[in-house]
């Protein structure tokens, strides 16, 4: 029975933000576990190339669109289905994110984060939802995996304002699609990432030793770390995780100390 608990062979899933950072690590370790996997990105060629690259080991498929809109989230739906009716994984793992102090923030920079962070998410979702539903059964449940962020969990001392609200979205997102998804044989839950190489995080990805300096595991993640969390959800050793949001960031948001006032 072990042997197979982390098997996805036969299974069909989809990652969002595939070509690059969190959601190339996410589509490798779902390719090396058997699954076939579409990749989505909003630069065609980087996402040919990490598809090309993963077909090397087994099956990646490239569907590059930017699913910034909830036209676009049906279009990309679409395009997936047409190729396969059923769909066992969903991955919603793009995002942005937009730095500005407060005084300045602006309009544009709020919309774009929150747009592709929650309502992409939530759309994109439902425009899945008759091919997750179709896989499904209670003895093989659909997953969706939603990509948090430990900045959804507590706040950092940058002014990413929307992306911080949008995860802690995200967070909450979660736990009300997973209230309702379920009747439905679909398991909703989430990861939230800490600090991982990408060029999203630059910080990490810049000064890697001088970031795990901060982290009560005093390393950065590795590709291993979100890997093995998201193949244990999309798997059936996570059938039983259902709306709970996984922080994997080395002890960041649970397992440190705060400054003592005075």
């Amino acid at each position: 029975m072990m042997k197979d608990l982390f098997s996805l062979e036969g299974r069909v899933a989809v990652v969002t933000g595939g070509s690059r950072g969190i959601g190339k690590m996410i589509a490798q370790g779902f390719v090396e576990q058997g699954a076939k996997v579409y990749i989505t990105a909003r630069k065609a060629a980087a996402c040919d190339e990490t598809a090309a690259e993963l077909s090397k080991i087994g099956e990646c498929i490239s569907m590059p669109y930017d699913i910034s809109t909830v036209d676009a989230c049906r279009a990309f739906a679409a395009d997936v289905i047409k190729q396969d009716a059923s769909i066992d994984i969903l991955v919603n793992n793009a995002g942005a994110a937009w730095g500005e102090p407060f005084a300045t923030f602006p309009e544009a920079g709020w919309d774009k984060t929150m747009d592709l962070n929650v309502k992409s998410l939530f759309y994109l979702t439902q425009a899945m939802f008759d091919g997750l539903k179709s896989a499904a059964s209670a003895d093989k449940p659909g997953k969706v995996i939603n990509i948090a962020s430990i900045d959804g969990i507590k706040i950092n001392p940058w002014e990413t304002y929307a992306y911080q609200a949008s995860k802690a979205a995200v967070i909450h997102l979660t736990r009300r699609m997973a209230a309702r998804l379920i009747e439905d044989n679909i398991c909703v839950s989430g990861i939230a990432p800490g600090a991982f190489a990408s060029d999203m995080n630059t910080a990490t990805r810049d000064a890697p030793d001088q970031v795990a300096t901060m982290i009560p595991a005093k390393r950065i993640g590795r590709d291993t770390d979100m890997a093995g969390t998201a193949v244990f959800l999309a798997s059936r050793a996570g059938d039983y995780v259902i709306g709970d949001t996984l922080a994997v960031d080395g002890g960041v948001a649970y397992s440190q100390f705060t400054q003592p006032w005075g």
